[in-house]
């Protein structure tokens, strides 16, 4: 079987991961903040804070805001559902976006519609969930310029896009958006094994990220309620969580992010090379926007909404490991529960019944993507 998605290890990579079993720290010791350092860097952005996977990133984004019970917070309709649960963790109501069927990105014609609705209904979101579909940024200028004026936060869910850019500036510097949040799964752009990762240029908010992932608790002097008498001394000043990423796996990813771009460039040749090889069949990529570089997550076809279920039995069949991404998450049942209908949001019932994902990783040889591309001549 191909796999859709694969990490990619080197020796390097194990060395660095040996040399903190050797070492005295194997969880909170300098190398996640060197490794949270390194990405602040990379996305020129003052802040990152790491934590133990890409949905408690998204809950700690939520959690930094101050989201309730008491409040409303939009999803775009396509994405893992991690995306829509961290606001529901918080207790607050959630509502969706519908996306673009071409891209599977929000779309701004709905939510500008959607805003509009709102606003004559007196309800409006505390937060939206923005999310960077296969690793291309939404359209995050448009999208500020809709929410701003209305002091609705922005969280861009980039789980799928480490190493993307929108304009000139490296997704995760925040230039549209309060939060950005990244996932390190092993089929992610890097990979700490599990992780996540929250960027932003506020001061306060970063300082509520870092409090929320280790229990509540701080040691820091200047934020301590009473006197310390002690250097053992600390306080737990609200209800956290333990969100920590481990410096075992903080080493695995400081060390893959030094190939981060050229498994960038990697995953853009190969998605050139399918673009080129399957321009003559009867089905579309997703649409590349203008003024932005793919990250290539996922590399995602449009086919006939008729024909996508055979054709996705007979590639996993023929052992092409192909997938969809995603079910919209009002279609989930938990979300049918709460009173959701996915015929509202026909955009992401288009995307959704016409994709497939076909394998794209770092490590893909051109002779096995050619063998994904023999399979879809044939079949399709």
């Amino acid at each position: 079987m191909i796999p859709y998605g694969r990490q990619t290890i080197s020796e390097e990579d194990i060395d660095a991961v040996v040399a903190v079993l050797k070492s005295d720290f194997l969880t909170q010791g300098a190398i996640v903040p060197a490794f949270e350092q390194a990405i602040a860097d990379y996305c020129d952005v003052p802040h990152a804070v790491a934590c133990s996977n890409g949905t408690t990133a998204l809950h700690l984004a939520c959690v930094a805001l101050d989201v309730g019970s008491e409040d409303l917070v939009w999803i775009s309709a396509i994405s893992f559902v991690a995306s829509a649960n961290c606001a529901r963790y918080c207790g607050a109501e959630v509502d969706f976006i519908d996306v673009e069927p071409e891209t599977g990105n929000l779309s701004v014609n709905a939510l500008q519609d959607k805003l509009i609705q709102a606003y004559q209904l007196g309800r409006m979101p505390k937060a939206l969930v923005v999310v960077h579909l296969a690793g291309q940024p939404c359209d995050m200028a448009e999208i500020a310029d809709l929410c701003r004026p209305y002091g609705i936060a922005i969280i861009e869910d980039a789980c799928h896009a480490l190493g993307a850019h929108y304009k000139t500036k490296p997704v995760g510097y925040c230039e549209y958006s309060d939060l950005t949040v990244f996932s390190f799964h092993p089929v992610k752009p890097i990979t700490t094994a599990e992780g996540g990762l929250v960027t932003t240029r506020d001061d306060k908010l970063a300082a509520r990220l870092r409090l929320y992932r280790s229990h509540g608790i701080t040691r820091e002097p200047t934020l301590l309620e009473q006197k310390s008498p002690g250097g053992w001394y600390y306080e737990q000043q609200v209800l956290g969580f333990n969100y920590r990423l481990t410096d075992l796996q903080a080493a695995l990813g400081l060390s893959q992010l030094q190939r981060l771009d050229s498994f960038i460039t990697a995953r853009n040749h190969l998605a050139k090379r399918y673009d080129e090889k399957l321009s003559a069949l009867p089905l579309t990529p997703l649409l590349q926007k203008k003024e932005r570089k793919n990250g290539y997550h996922l590399y995602v076809i449009r086919v006939a909404e008729e024909k996508r279920d055979r054709l996705f039995a007979e590639l996993r069949h023929a052992s092409i490991g192909v997938n969809v991404h995603y079910i919209p998450i009002p279609a989930q049942p938990y979300y049918r529960a709460l009173g959701f209908d996915p015929a509202n949001y026909p955009g992401a019932q288009a995307y959704y019944s016409s994709v497939i994902t076909l394998p794209l990783f770092t490590e893909l040889s051109e002779a096995q993507q050619d063998e994904v591309v023999h399979h879809l001549e044939r079949l399709v």
